[in-house]
C-alpha cells in the first residue's frame, strides 16, 4: 500500500532540488506524493535559514502539525515527522528539545541516509533521530536516479556549500564547505535528464560559478569549460546556472557567455550594496568598481545579456552616503530581476554582533526607495520587449482555459495562447502587451525544420523584486 509523503520547501531553489530528491529516495519504500499534510505518514519541512526568524516559524508550523499528528494517532496510524535543511542543521539537537514531536532531524549533506533513518523509526520506534554530521563521502554518490514527470526543464546540482563567510550569512555553517562534483557525474546526469525530454538545464550552487570538478583528464575544470561540455549534448537547448559570486567571474566563463548560445543570455550576480565600506564589513570580497568591470566584460562578450542581483539595505553601520552608493550602482548598470531585502541578524553571524544597526524604520524607507527604482527598470524592460519575437520554453498551464505559460531567455513569464501539446516545447512567440511582472504574445506558427531566432535584448535592463530565498 501506497503511503503518504508531503513535503514542504522553504527558500532557495537548492532546496527545491534536495526535496524532489528526498522523494526520490522515499519511492523505493513505497511513499507517494499527497496534497495535504494531515493525509500524510510522512511529513518533511525542507527549511531554509536565509529569512528572517527562520527557526521560529519552524517552530510555529511544527506546533500546527503536532495536531495532525495527534488525530493520525487517534485514527490508529503512525506519522512521522520530519525537519530538513538549514535550520535542521543550525538547531540540530535542540529542535528535538522544544518540538519533542518531531521523530527526525537531518541536514543538507545527510539526506541520502533518510531510508535508514526512515526504518529506524517505522520499524523500530525510535524518535528524536538527528543526523546533522558532514559525512566525508558526498551525498551525490548515494543518491537514485531522478525521477521526472514530463518536465522540460530541470535542476542539477553541481556544487554545493561556501567558503566566502560573507559576515550575514549562514550558509558556511549550515551548507558547509565548498564541493564540486566530477565532470563525468554531471554530465551523465544531464544526459539521462535529456534522454528523458528535458531541454533547459538550470546548473545550481550555493556559488555555483566556484565550481572547480575533477575533468575526465585529470584537470580541474571551471563552470565555462564544464557549460561547454554540457552544450555538447545533442537535444539540450537552453543552459542556465545560479546562484553566482562576482569573484568568481573568469575569463573561461566569460568567453562561454560569448561563444555559446546555448547559454542564456541572462545572470544572477548578486552585489548587495553599491558601497565599498558596506562591502568591505559584508566581506564580500569585492568593491563596487569590480563589480561595475565584471559586468562591463560580461556586457562585451554577450551584449543581450540581462542581470539580477541581490540587495541588503540597512545593514549594520549603513549611512544615508552608503545608500545612495547603492542607488547609483543600480542606476548605472540595470537589472532584469532583483531580490531587495532589510538586513536581518542571523545567530552565529559575525554581523549580528555588530552594535551599530540601522533603526528598523529608515531601514523600511530605503527598501521602499530601492524597490520603486527597481520595478521602474523592470517596466521598462518589459515594455522593451513589445514587437520582438522571442524563444519562449511553455512550461505549465495558465488561468484559464486554452493559456499556457513559458519563460523567456531572460526569464520572464510569457502568457499564450495555445494547445496543450505544446506544453514543454520551445517556441517562437510574437510579444504583444507587457506587465509588471509578465509578457504576453502570440505563438509564432514555422516550419518544423526553422529554428528559433531570437533579435538582441539590448541593452536597456529592469527588474523584477521579491523576496529573497
Amino acid at each position: 500500500m501506497t503511503k503518504g509523503l508531503y513535503i514542504k520547501t522553504y527558500g532557495c531553489q537548492m532546496n527545491v532540488y534536495d526535496s524532489a530528491r528526498m522523494a526520490d529516495l522515499l519511492a523505493p519504500l513505497g511513499y507517494g506524493d499527497v496534497v495535504r499534510p494531515e493525509a500524510a505518514d510522512l511529513i518533511i519541512l525542507n527549511t531554509c535559514h536565509i529569512r528572517e526568524k527562520a527557526s521560529e516559524k519552524v517552530f510555529s508550523e511544527l506546533g500546527r502539525l503536532r495536531h495532525f499528528k495527534e488525530q493520525a494517532a487517534a485514527d490508529g496510524r503512525r506519522m512521522l515527522l520530519a525537519v530538513a535543511g538549514c535550520v535542521a542543521q543550525a538547531e540540530g539537537e535542540e529542535i528535538v528539545r522544544r518540538a519533542p514531536q518531531v521523530d527526525l532531524v537531518f541536514g543538507p549533506q545527510t539526506y541520502h541516509r533518510l531510508p535508514e533513518m526512515v526504518a529506524r523509526a517505522t520499524e523500530h520506534g525510535e524518535r528524536g533521530l538527528v543526523d546533522t554530521d558532514f559525512p566525508v563521502d558526498s551525498k551525490f554518490d548515494f543518491l537514485p536516479e531522478e525521477h521526472l514527470g514530463d518536465e522540460a526543464a530541470a535542476f542539477l546540482s553541481i556544487q554545493e556549500g561556501c567558503d566566502k563567510f560573507c559576515t550575514f550569512c549562514v550558509v558556511p555553517y549550515t551548507r558547509g564547505a565548498e564541493f564540486s562534483r566530477p565532470v563525468a557525474a554531471v554530465v551523465a546526469e544531464a544526459e539521462k535528464l535529456v534522454a528523458r525530454g528535458v531541454c533547459e538545464l538550470t546548473l545550481l550552487g550555493q556559488n555555483v560559478n566556484a565550481y572547480h570538478g575533477e575533468g575526465p583528464d585529470g584537470r580541474t575544470w571551471g563552470l565555462g569549460r564544464l557549460l561547454r561540455r554540457l552544450a555538447e549534448i545533442e537535444g539540450l537547448e537552453r543552459l542556465r546556472y545560479t546562484t553566482s559570486h562576482p569573484r568568481d567571474v573568469d575569463a573561461e566563463l566569460i568567453a562561454a557567455h560569448r561563444d555559446e548560445p546555448k547559454i542564456m543570455p541572462f545572470l544572477h550576480l548578486p552585489v548587495q550594496s553599491g558601497s565599498d565600506r558596506i562591502l568591505e564589513a559584508m566581506n564580500r570580497k569585492h568593491t563596487a568598481d569590480f563589480y561595475y568591470r565584471v559586468v562591463d566584460q560580461l556586457r562585451e562578450a554577450r551584449p543581450d545579456l540581462a542581470l539580477s542581483s541581490d540587495f541588503i539595505v540597512g545593514f549594520p553601520g549603513e549611512r544615508d552616503e552608503d545608500f545612495a552608493a547603492t542607488l547609483r550602482l543600480v542606476t548605472d548598470i540595470g537589472f532584469t530581476q532583483a531580490y531587495s531585502f532589510k538586513y536581518s541578524p542571523r545567530p552565529g553571524t559575525p554581523a549580528s554582533e555588530i552594535s551599530d544597526q540601522v533603526p528598523p524604520e529608515v531601514a523600511s524607507e530605503r527598501l521602499s526607495i530601492l524597490q520603486n527604482l527597481l520595478n521602474e527598470q523592470q517596466i521598462a524592460f518589459n515594455q522593451g520587449c513589445v514587437g520582438r519575437r522571442l524563444p519562449v520554453l511553455l512550461e505549465r498551464p495558465g488561468k484559464y482555459e486554452g493559456q499556457l505559460i513559458g519563460r523567456s531567455p531572460y526569464m520572464a513569464s510569457v502568457v499564450v495562447e495555445a494547445p496543450s501539446r505544446l506544453m514543454g516545447k520551445l517556441v517562437d512567440v510574437d510579444i504583444q502587451s507587457a506587465h509588471a511582472n509578465s509578457l504576453s504574445g502570440t505563438v509564432v506558427t514555422r516550419a518544423p525544420e526553422e529554428s528559433p531566432s531570437p533579435e538582441p535584448a539590448g541593452r536597456t535592463p529592469a527588474t523584477e523584486t521579491r523576496a529573497t530565498a
